[in-house]
């Protein structure tokens, strides 16, 4: 018997078919090939059509079954895993009725602002955890004012992994998980924040019903059948937004423990039992394993402009792979002869308060410097970041006792873990996993005996280790040149 899982990101769609009874990975692949479009309309703006994800998620399911050579009909359950805070709106009959502006898209960051300043900052921290912000309640509210035509047809708001779930199912829901991530959840009253809705004149009526996880949240129909390989009747049991389902993938479940994540963005996730902060820099969401009686709250750090400014360096310096542009920096020392890059060129930067600081390359001396240069720099302006980030989670309470990070992204880069741990001072756990992964094995999570899928994790998929270096002090100038360039930028804003 086999669980399949689903990590839909901005980038591709991930696929993966684990065994029900050990976990095992079966098959892992993405789709496309390349990397899905966004759409930028105008400057800040992000969005993607939910139909192209869908269809992905279909090509994606078959080629698994295929190439794994499994009987389909031996697939138990589903779990999804989707990009965070995007908005999708559909009319009555299910249909998308405009492409979904996504977690990068920097439109309603005023509109949150805004919200912020009226409601208040102790109602806000109270109730929400975190400021309205531009996430996906605001991202409706933009719609309302700006789209009326299309406001007027929706029957239903959702998060991505909702659109997912309504094209299998049929069926219209969402979770507390998404909730939270689009700051429609209200902790103290544990229910629904319909006093943001109301403040924004949203009806209340658009929130879709709630289901729970590790439970049957509706299973396949024909059509979901038809169109994506998987068997009818199979439930989907699990959805998070990618950032809490990687946690879980990396046993990242206890307070004091921290998922790190070096994709398109750059993200750290630490667990806490309750919101300890008040930054407005840092978000607070319902983790996966959060119930009333024992609270899990992940503290998110989020790094808009992360490995999508090394994917640019890529495409623009010669269209070398990452292997060989690592390579290339680790023949440069330690902060790059004084080549400074500043990475946020990919919307607004909630560690900045919402600041849209862009992307800088500053420095660039045309008789020293060479593209190796600039691949160590960009690594190093991404782990210095992720530096800065921690810095910023420390100031919010949390609490650090270990760093977890998935083997795909840009922690395989030994510049840039090796920078990150020498630089905060705490190893970093590297393991052979992935979102899909995690959620395919969280379907079996219906049994709630979270230690032991913690335990299978830690057992089998561990791969390293990076141990902070004993040399710091290379380290620490670089960073505090970098800080001294960045800082000058933020005044200047």
């Amino acid at each position: 018997m086999y669980y399949i899982g689903y990590d839909i990101g901005s980038s591709s769609v991930k696929v993966a078919l684990v065994e029900a009874a050990t976990g095992k990975k079966v098959i892992v692949l993405n789709e496309p090939q390349n990397e899905m479009e966004i759409l930028s309309l105008q400057p800040d703006w992000a969005e993607q059509d939910p139909e192209m994800w869908w269809q992905y998620i279909c090509t994606a399911t078959k080629r698994a079954i295929k190439e794994a050579n499994v009987d389909a009909s031996k697939i138990k359950g589903i779990g999804i895993s989707y990009q965070m805070h995007g908005l999708v709106v559909v009319d009555k009959n299910g249909k998308s009725l405009r492409n979904s502006i996504i977690w990068c898209d920097s439109r309603a960051v005023e509109i949150g602002n805004k919200a912020y300043a009226e409601i208040g900052a102790e109602k806000c921290a109270e109730h929400l955890l975190n400021s309205p912000g531009n996430f996906t309640a605001s991202k409706l509210k933009w719609v309302k004012e700006n789209e009326p035509e299309i406001y007027s047809k929706i029957d239903k708001y959702m998060l991505p992994g909702d659109y997912i779930a309504l094209k299998l199912t049929g069926e219209v829901t969402t979770t507390k998980n998404g909730l939270s991530e689009g700051m429609l959840w209200d902790y103290k009253e544990n229910k629904v924040a319909d006093w943001l809705l109301d403040y924004y004149g949203i009806n209340q009526s658009l929130t879709p019903n709630i289901v729970e996880n590790f439970t049957n949240q509706g299973v396949v129909t024909q059509k979901g059948s038809q169109e994506s390989g998987l068997p009818a009747g199979i439930p989907i049991v699990y959805r998070a937004g990618d950032q809490p389902n990687n946690a879980l993938s990396l046993n990242v479940l206890r307070p004091g423990e921290v998922a790190a994540t070096g994709g398109t963005s750059g993200v750290f996730y630490a667990v806490t039992e309750t919101n300890s902060g008040k930054s407005t820099r840092v978000n607070n969401f319902v983790h996966v394993n959060y119930s009333e009686s024992n609270p899990r709250v992940g503290k998110l750090l989020n790094i808009n402009g992360a490995g999508i400014q090394y994917r640019w360096m890529r495409n623009n310096t010669g269209n070398e792979s990452y292997e060989e542009m690592n390579e290339k920096a680790s023949q440069v020392n330690v902060g790059s002869q004084g080549l400074v890059v500043i990475p946020f060129g990919n919307g607004a930067e909630r560690m900045f308060n919402n600041k849209n600081i862009g992307s800088h390359i500053l420095n660039l001396n045309f008789n020293i410097h060479t593209n190796a240069h600039l691949y160590r720099a960009s690594l190093e302006a991404i782990a210095f970041s992720f530096v800065y980030g921690m810095e910023c989670l420390k100031d919010d309470n949390a609490k650090i006792n270990v760093i977890r990070a998935g083997n795909d992204n840009l922690f395989r880069s030994e510049i840039f873990s090796n920078t990150i741990a020498t630089l905060i001072g705490h190893e970093i756990e590297i393991y052979n996993t992935t979102g899909a992964v995690g959620a395919a094995r969280a379907v079996g999570l219906t049994d709630g005996d979270f230690e032991k899928f913690g335990s299978d994790i830690t057992t089998h998929d561990h791969v390293m280790t990076f141990l902070p270096l004993k040399n710091k002090e290379e380290y620490e100038k670089a960073y505090q040149n970098w800080k001294k360039e960045l800082e000058l930028i933020l005044t200047n804003k």
